[in-house]
C-alpha cells in the first residue's frame, strides 16, 4: 500500500522556530529575499503565515494578510528542489480556502512581471491582471514593475 499525498504533506502555522528554515529556502529562491525580520514582523502582527510540510520538512510558505473583507497574499514560495510538482498549487489552493474561511470576498496579490510561471499558476487559480505596479520590485538592474492580480472569493 503506498502513502496517500495527505499523509506525507500537511500545512501548519509558521513558528519564529521555523524561521532558519524559511530563511534559507527565501535565499535560495529569491535574488531580493524577505529577510528573516520581514517572517518575525508578519507572525508577530497577527498575519497568516503558513507552512507546507511535505514528508516532515518544510516544502514552502505563505504570508497572507486579511482583513477588512480583503486578503493580500505577500508570499508564497516552493523549495527550488521542489518546484513543479504541484506544491505551488496546492499551497494556493490552501491559501485560497484560508480567505474564504475568514470571509474575504477578494484575494490580491503582486507577482514580478517577468515571473511567467507564477503569473500562469495564479491564472490557472482563477486570478486576473487588474495592474501593473511599476518599479515595484528591486531588480539587479534596477528596478522592476509588478502585476497586480485579483481574485473573487465565490
Amino acid at each position: 500500500m503506498s502513502a496517500q499525498p495527505d499523509a506525507i504533506r500537511r500545512f501548519r502555522p509558521m513558528t519564529v522556530a521555523d524561521l532558519e528554515q524559511v530563511d534559507a529556502i527565501e535565499r535560495s529562491v529569491y535574488t531580493h529575499p524577505w529577510t528573516r525580520g520581514n517572517f518575525t514582523d508578519s507572525i508577530e502582527a497577527g498575519y497568516h503565515c503558513w507552512l507546507l510540510e511535505n514528508r516532515g520538512s518544510i516544502a514552502g510558505y505563505c504570508v497572507v494578510m486579511i482583513a477588512a473583507g480583503e486578503a493580500h497574499l505577500l508570499n508564497l514560495s516552493i523549495a527550488a528542489e521542489l518546484q513543479r510538482r504541484g506544491l505551488g498549487s496546492e499551497l494556493l489552493g490552501f491559501v485560497i480556502a484560508l480567505a474564504r474561511e475568514h470571509a474575504a470576498a477578494t484575494v490580491y496579490l503582486e507577482v514580478r512581471a517577468s515571473n511567467s510561471a507564477g503569473r500562469a499558476l495564479y491564472a490557472r487559480h482563477g486570478f486576473s491582471e487588474i495592474g501593473m505596479r511599476r518599479d515595484y520590485y528591486p531588480h539587479a538592474a534596477g528596478r522592476e514593475d509588478a502585476v497586480t492580480m485579483e481574485r473573487k472569493i465565490g
